[in-house]
This record gives C-alpha cells, structure tokens and sequence, in this order.
C-alpha cells in the first residue's frame, strides 16, 4: 500500500468535494420543471447524449467558443482545463501500466512520483515520463497567462476583469499554487532520485546544488496536497463551482431542457455554470458608452449567487442580447434577468377585464398588427398599407384605431400575470379574424406572438413578409442604386434569429454593405424597453455610439426592421435611417409613377398603390 501523511489534505477534498457536488446534483434534479425528468429519461440512451460528450470536449475542454473570441484567452481556459484534465488521464495510464493493476489509491496517479523514485528505464514509462512533463508545462504557460490577464486584461484582448468575493480570491490563489507545488515537489524528488524528465530533472539537479531536498522535498509535496485539497473544497463555495455545473448543464440542454417562464432547478444550474470569464463585460454597453460599469451579468450571477442581489441591478439592463450571444457556456443571460425581475415584481391591483373584445368585421387572410411603436413611427405602417394593397393581399388592420400593447413590455419588467392576461385579449381578437397569417412590424410584438401567444396561425414579422411577397411575385421592387447599411433589432435578431430574411429583401433593390458588428454581433440602438432604471444620459450615450458606428460603414441609407430602432438611430444620425418597409413602399411608388417602368418590368397588374 502506497501511503504518506500528506496525502490526507488531497483525499479530503475530494471526499468533500463529492458530497457536496452530489447534495446538490440531487436538489437541482429535484427542483426542475414537472416532466423534465421523464424527458431526461427519454432522451438519456439517444444521440443526443453523444452530442453533449462531444459539446463537453469542445466547449469545457478545449474552449472553442471562447478561442473564436480571443486566442490567447482561448489558450489560457485550453491549457487549465484540458491540460488538468489530461494529466488526470495519462497519470491513470502511467500508474496502469507501472503496477499492471487498475485498482490503486485514488491519491496514488496524482502523488506517483513521490511514490515510486526509481528512476525509470523502460521505453513506454520514459514516454509517459516525458508526456507529464510536457503537460505539466502546458498548464503553467496558462497560469501565466492568467496572473498576466488578471492584472494586465489589455494582453488577453479585454478591457476588464471580473470583481472577485473573497472566496473567489482564495479559490484562484489555491489554483494558482497547485501546478507551481506541482513542480517544486516534482522536481525536488528528481533532483535526489533521478526519476524526472526534461523539465523536472533539469530543475530538479539544479536546486539539488544548494538544497537539501531529501528533507525539503516533503515540504513541497504537502504543499502540493494541501493546495489540492483548498481549492477542491473551495468549488462549490466560488466561481469554480462552474466546472462541475458546466457539465450538467450540457448534458440537460442537450437532452431538451431550458429556461422558462419559472425559476427552476435547471434555471439554478445555469446560474451556477458561468464562469465568470468576464467575456459579457466588454459586450455590454451599459459598460462601454454609459456610465454604469457595474450592470454586467457576470456581477448579476454573482451578486444571486452569494444572495446579494438588488433590484437596481436587477432593472438596470437593456435586455439586448450581447452578453447571452457572446457567452461561451451559453446560459441564456437575457432570461435569467427577466426571471430575476419577475421575483421582484410588484403585484397590480387589478385585471384588464374593462378592455372589449370586438369581433372583426369581415374576414381577411392577413392580420396587420403594427403595435405601439409603430403607431409612434407612422412612416412604417401607411408604407405596409401601401405594401398589402400593391400586392391585393386581403388583410385587416387590427390596431388601426388603436389597440392594446402585445404584453412583452409587462413581461420585461417582471408583470408576467399581467401580460398574460392582455395575451389573452389579443389572442381572442386575432381568432375572431380567422386570419391565417398575422404580420407585424414591431419585433418586440413578434417576439411574443411566436412565443407567447400559442394560437394555430403563422406569425411573421414584415422583413420575413416583405422577403415572401417578393419571393411570389406578388411586388417587384425597382433597385434604387443607393448603398445600405443593415442594423439588426435585438429582438429581431438575438432574440428570434432573424437575420437574413431583411438582408435577402434589401438586396433585390440596394446595395447592402457588410459592418463587422452585425448579425449576432449588432449593437443594440439604446431604446430598449427592457431597462427600467436607465438615466436619459447614459441611454442618449448608447443610441448616439451606435447611431456613429452604422455610419462608419458610408453608406447612403440606414435601414433597420424596428420602429423603436428607426426612432433611437434617427435622434443621432446624419445618415437618413429608414425602416425597411419605407425603402420597400418608395421602391414600389417610383414603379408606379413610371408607366414605361411598369410595362420593362411587367408588374402593372400587381402594383396598384392607393
């Protein structure tokens, strides 16, 4: 039996470690959604579970996502994570192929050289030798470039480092010591032995010239143990509790579970997997163009986590999307706010029941639903008007004499009753229709159509409408010959995944020019409804920032899909800014106007625009 004293530190954390890792395990599992467990178990022995182990190897281990953001940043989380991780393996193979035996000590791989001194003559058991070495140097290289990025964050690409608890400072110091120990007691016991490889001989002989490292070489291996045993007891008390979690989380979102409309157990293990990469920090705006540094989702998480969380930082968020889009264990951030708002939320003293439900008069194939913002932009919707009639589609304006919100607005601050209950309202209203299709401009109304609303009817939103008409040749808008930028509405993109459709639209008729923060990537125009404690000062910031930025690209026209976007861009832009729907309808006036161009392009019949 392989034994010394200091292997006791090792062994309990990891005794620790394991109890409380299943503690929890088993209340998280018992907290989630009612069938969430029987969907788990329907989909456990699937090939969904192979494509988790693959997601867990590229993303927990190598990285990928976050080597996309920055690649030294990449290299350092590659080097700890799956440095660690294949010492642990090739330990296991060594120490299987020295005894021959599979059952050892579970200390025994991780303290071998200590335990067997004999210098090694065999082929595979030098290789093996020299493969720990090697990545023993891996994970120290990352450690350097950690203690450089937590104290120089420019080297790794970022502007900020996350703000640690305490805990955090004592786990990442334990993390920091186990490799550094590593080494030393490594290396101390080659220096006397001659059982090292070609970093901790070398290291060893040298610090064997002026120490006595037979009697110092157990100062470093009870170092080594007791570094081990701090920081493994220390996860689940700190940010490294997302180590362990992150694997779950994989497993659950492949096998079909999420967040929802309730904090839930699988809402708890997304909170618990974020590392605290601080990647969302230099994503958020609230950070980068206003004032607040302090809204970020790494210190929202950390501040529930520890139980510390206040309703201003609750409130005090755009809800645009960047940090869940940038996240690499991707916990949907954006949710987990509204959830966290929900708790929060204050209770209305009454219903909507005074609203009327009025029964539509005929019947039409299309439902328009402008929504409030729209009402506020009247430019896009006397344009979809024009749209609908340039292609005889039967529609019906729900909201033209106005109307009631969707509800998301309520939702986004928490009110989910209350937007349940004008869901309802509007639900009844569009039934009544028995419209097939229901269009709306506003990707915020969108958004909780397709989401919300549960009704057996096509929800679009106009750049996918648009994007049909033209497809079936029901409009045939004429090029303009100006160049376009495209900025994406968070809710439209982020929020819903609608990206191409405008794009396919805008380039019948204009020249689209590409921008490097697009697409999932967009920056948010700073009129988000989603901030409830927001200063005028810090939103004028952002909405001017982004306003600057789309104008980078020199193009003539700024065109978005959003009324409330068209109204932030529109304040700070020297740029026109166009709604899609207006670049569309002035497309259509122009064909309309010219007789000769009507008769070229064959589309008399469709354009009749009143």
């Amino acid at each position: 039996m392989h034994f010394n004293l200091f292997v006791l530190p090792f062994t309990a954390g990891m005794i620790i470690l394991s109890l409380l890792l299943t503690y929890r395990y088993i209340k998280w599992l018992i907290d989630l959604e009612s069938g969430d467990l029987k969907r788990i178990g329907s989909k456990i022995l699937s090939i969904k579970t192979l494509k988790a182990l693959r997601e867990i190897f590229m993303e927990s281990l190598i990285h990928r996502k976050v080597f996309r953001n920055n690649i030294l940043l990449g290299y350092m989380h590659m080097s700890l994570a799956f440095g660690w991780f294949l010492l642990i393996v090739f330990g296991k193979l060594e120490t299987l192929f020295y005894t021959g035996r599979q059952a050892n000590e579970i200390y025994y791989p991780v303290f071998f050289r200590f335990f067997e001194q004999n210098p090694h003559q065999t082929g595979m058991l030098i290789i093996f030798n020299a493969v720990m070495d090697f990545l023993l140097l891996m994970v120290l290289s990352g450690i350097v470039v950690a203690i450089l990025r937590r104290f120089r964050p420019g080297i790794a690409g970022m502007k900020k480092t996350t703000k640690h608890s305490l805990g955090d400072r004592m786990a990442l110091a334990a993390l920091w010591l186990i490799f550094p120990l590593r080494l030393l007691a490594e290396s101390a016991t080659a220096g006397y032995s001659g059982n090292g490889s070609f970093i901790t001989q070398p290291f060893g002989n040298f610090m064997h010239l002026f120490l006595p490292l037979q009697q110092l070489s157990i100062v470093f291996w009870w170092m080594y143990s007791l570094s081990l045993g701090a920081f493994m007891i220390s996860i689940p008390f700190s940010r490294y509790m997302h180590i362990p979690t992150e694997i779950l989380l994989i497993f659950l979102r492949n096998w079909d579970l999420k967040t929802n409309e309730n904090f839930t157990g699988f809402s708890e293990i997304e909170v618990q997997s974020c590392s605290r990469c601080g990647i969302c920090i230099d994503t958020c705006q609230m950070s980068s163009q206003g004032k607040n540094n302090t809204a970020q989702m790494v210190y929202f998480l950390r501040d529930y986590r520890y139980k510390q969380l206040q309703p201003d930082l609750t409130d005090n968020c755009l809800l645009c999307g960047r940090c869940t889009a940038a996240c690499p264990v991707g916990i949907d951030l954006t949710q987990q706010r509204i959830l966290q708002r929900k708790k929060n939320a204050f209770k209305l003293p009454q219903g909507f029941h005074y609203l009327p439900v009025n029964q539509p008069s005929g019947e039409a194939d299309v439902i328009y639903f402008a929504g409030c913002m729209s009402h506020l932009t009247p430019g896009i919707t006397l344009s979809m008007e024009k749209i609908f009639k340039a292609a005889k589609v039967n529609y019906l304006f729900m909201d033209r004499d106005g109307s009631v919100c969707c509800g998301r607005p309520l939702k986004l601050s928490g009110q989910h009753e209350a937007a349940k209950k004008l869901v309802e309202h509007n639900r009844q209203q569009i039934i009544l229709s028995g419209a097939k299709t229901i269009v709306t401009s506003c990707p915020i109304c969108y958004k909780s159509f397709r989401e919300d609303y549960h009704m057996n009817i096509r929800v679009l939103h106009h750049s996918e409408y648009l994007n049909e008409l033209i497809q079936k040749k029901k409009i045939a808008p004429l090029p303009s010959g100006k160049s376009v930028v495209f900025h994406d509405p968070c809710e439209l993109g982020r929020g819903s995944g609608i990206y191409e459709q405008p794009r396919e639209v805008l380039n019948h008729f204009a020249e689209l020019r590409p921008i490097y923060q697009e697409k999932e990537n967009a920056l948010c125009c700073g009129g988000s409804l989603g901030n409830l404690s927001i200063v005028p000062e810090e939103r004028c910031a952002i909405q001017k920032a982004t306003a600057k930025y789309l104008e980078t690209a020199h193009a003539e026209v700024i065109a978005t899909s959003c009324p409330l976007c068209k109204k932030s861009l529109a304040q700070y832009s020297d740029t026109p800014v166009k709604d899609i729907a207006e670049l569309v309808a002035a497309s259509l006036t122009v064909v309309a106007e010219n007789p000769k161009i009507l008769k070229h392009h064959k589309v008399q019949e469709m354009v009749e625009i009143v």
